[in-house]
């Protein structure tokens, strides 16, 4: 009888550790997830915010060429950025 009291409270033990495992388990991979999911958007808003900086960066360097050009040949700046 004795035995048999202590075998159901071991395996009631590994049942137990069993569940909690899976619900760690559970856990874990909602947290990865999660982190994936912050990852990809924050590496998306990364390069779209390259993407604008050179934009705006091309923007201003030519820009700069028609200015300079205009200076140089007594041209508007829009005279100079049609040429």
């Amino acid at each position: 009888m004795r035995k048999i009291v202590l075998v159901a409270a071991i395996a009631a033990g590994a049942l137990s550790l069993a569940a909690c495992s899976e619900k760690t388990e559970d856990a874990a991979t909602e947290a990865t997830d999660s982190a994936m999911a912050d990852t990809e958007a924050n590496a998306d808003a990364a390069v779209d915010a390259t993407t604008d900086a050179a934009d705006a960066t091309a923007d201003a360097a030519t820009d700069a060429a028609a200015s300079t050009e205009a200076a140089v040949q007594d041209e508007t700046s829009s005279e100079a950025a049609a040429d």
